[in-house]
This record gives structure tokens, C-alpha cells and sequence, in this order.
């Protein structure tokens, strides 16, 4: 639920988005002007009547930046949830503004051949048929996130609930991947968020890597790669472990993949977790930038 201070924070933000909207436009116009806009939700009013995106930038008009954005129907809102990527309208006219249409823009990857993502699918549905004796369901959000067992590229064990009080940043990745715009930009995003928060890793925020090819990505095999990251083994921690383990742990959050020819088609998430261990938001795909994760990251530390 959103404090006091961020509410009063929030309504100073709509308002500054507002004056740049007006310096853009010059005097509102009748009838209200119309934009089209592209974001990420970074957190819900509990009362579904704004949401704080961050977003594009509209060319000539407006900076990217975060703002809250206000809603005449709290249906528009009904199942948006943080990390979701939003297209809507924002309609500015003499009384103000306010965002319209809003549609979730769900994943699908361009890069991805028909043949693989039919295998994905297939895969996931077949997983969601198995009783959850056999496989957890995928975690939804504010759910609280278990601990499973895995060993860190200085091969030190981990477990996700040593880290309560801060902020965990969580992505899957494997060494081997031959495709720049999956693992590569993934882990490019972490180490950005590793610049953009250094002051805060370790205290409030933690970074965590996952590998789900546990059998190539040995410990040293990790290690290795983080050097290419200049990534702190304090605070930015590339994790294996068993098979079995690491398949329980990819369950929770959705990722699906699978061998081809050496290498792994697989599914892409990056994962927010609260300092109380509970999942804030869990991202579909690569289509948002390292700066709206980082957004996402400034809301869940609570600033």
C-alpha cells in the first residue's frame, strides 16, 4: 500500500509531468489532445484509480520519465499488475490528465522462430498439467517466494531468505547462449542496475543470476562470466545447483526451457522481490530497458 509520503510524492510527480506536458503543447487545446504512449507499470493505486508507469517518450512533447497517471474507470487497471508493459492514451486537456485504453501488452518474441515458441508453449502447458506434487505453481504476485538450495560462483550456498531486509533483483540466463538480445541483454541490465544502485548494493539491494544449465554452468564456469560484468561476488551473485533444484526454482517464476543442438531454447524472466521475500513483479520477456527496471527497483526500495 502506498505511504503518505509517496502519495504526496506521486501527486508532485503527476504535476511536474504535467508542466512539461504544457511547456510541449503550450496552452491546452479544445478539444483534449491525444497521445499515444508506451510503459512500464512500476506499482497499482489500491484503489485502481492511477497507476505509475514509466514510460517512453513522446517525440517533441515529453521526456521519458516515471509519473503517475490517473484513471476515470478503475476497470482500465483491473489486472495490471507492477512489471507489466502498458500501451494506453493519455488525454490532456483544460481540467488536467488522464490515461485511457490501457492495454497489457503481453510477450512475444519477434526473435523467436514459430517451431520454438510452439515448443515453449507446449512445454509450459504440459508443466501446468502436473500435479503440484510434482511442480509448484508459478508464484504470483505478493506471494512469498521459497527458499531452494544453490551454491554461488565462489560455490558458497544461497538461499533466497538470507537476503530478507533487502531488495532482490533476479534474472536466468545461461554462459552459453548464442543470441545477444536474450542472456547478453539480460545480464547487460543487471549491469547497469549494478552502476545506477552501487552505492545501495550489499545494504538494500541484492543482484541474483540464475543459470538453468546447471551441468555446463559450474561455479568457476560462472565466475568466469561475471568477470566480463565486473560483477561484485558480494553483491551480485551468479547461482547453479542441482538439476532438479534449479528446475524447481525456474518453475516458481515461469521460465521454460529446453536442449537444441547444444545449446537452450528458453523463455526469458527477471524477477523483483520485496525485503519481506515476497514477489513484487515478475517480468515477461526483453522487451522493457534497464532503465524501467531500474524504476522498478527504485519503487520496491522504497523511494
Amino acid at each position: 500500500m502506498m505511504t503518505r509520503a509517496r502519495r504526496a510524492s506521486a501527486r508532485l510527480l503527476l504535476m511536474a509531468g504535467l508542466l512539461v506536458l504544457a511547456s510541449g503543447l503550450g496552452r491546452a487545446q479544445s478539444p483534449a489532445q491525444q497521445y499515444e504512449m508506451r510503459g512500464m507499470a512500476l506499482s497499482v493505486a489500491p484503489t485502481r484509480t492511477s497507476v505509475v508507469v514509466s514510460h517512453d517518450a513522446i517525440p517533441g512533447v515529453m521526456a521519458a520519465m516515471t509519473m503517475p497517471f490517473e484513471v476515470r474507470d478503475p476497470k482500465e487497471l483491473e489486472h495490471v499488475m507492477p512489471g507489466m508493459t502498458l500501451s494506453f492514451t493519455l488525454v490532456v486537456g483544460d481540467e488536467g490528465a488522464h490515461a485511457e485504453r490501457i492495454r497489457i501488452l503481453r510477450y512475444d518474441s519477434i526473435e523467436q522462430d514459430p517451431l520454438t515458441a510452439r515448443r515453449l508453449k507446449l512445454l509450459r502447458e504440459s508443466a501446468e498439467r502436473q500435479s503440484n506434487a510434482a511442480r509448484r505453481p508459478t508464484l504470483s504476485a505478493g506471494q512469498a517466494v521459497p527458499d531452494v538450495p544453490l551454491v554461488d560462483q565462489l560455490r558458497r550456498p544461497v538461499i533466497l531468505s538470507q537476503f530478507r531486509g533487502r531488495v532482490v533483483a533476479l534474472n536466468f540466463i545461461y554462459t552459453s547462449c548464442a543470441l545477444p538480445q536474450f542472456c547478453f541483454r539480460i545480464a547487460n541490465q543487471f549491469g547497469v542496475l549494478q552502476r545506477r544502485f552501487k552505492d545501495r548494493l550489499g545494504k538494500d539491494l541484492v543482484l541474483l543470476t540464475v543459470t538453468f544449465d546447471p551441468a555446463r554452468d559450474q561455479p568457476e564456469v560462472l565466475a568466469e562470466y561475471a568477470k566480463q560484468w565486473q560483477a561484485d561476488a558480494e553483491t551480485w551473485r551468479f547461482l547453479s545447483g542441482t538439476v532438479a533444484d534449479v528446475r524447481r526454482l525456474t518453475g516458481l517464476f515461469g521460465v521454460d526451457f529446453f536442449p537444441d543442438e547444444g545449446l537452450m531454447n528458453h523463455s526469458v524472466r527477471t524477477a523483483i522481490i520485496d525485503r519481506d521475500g515476497r514477489l513484487v513483479a515478475n517480468i515477461e520477456g526483453n522487451g522493457h530497458t534497464a532503465a524501467q527496471l531500474g524504476d522498478l527497483v527504485t519503487i520496491a526500495l522504497g523511494q
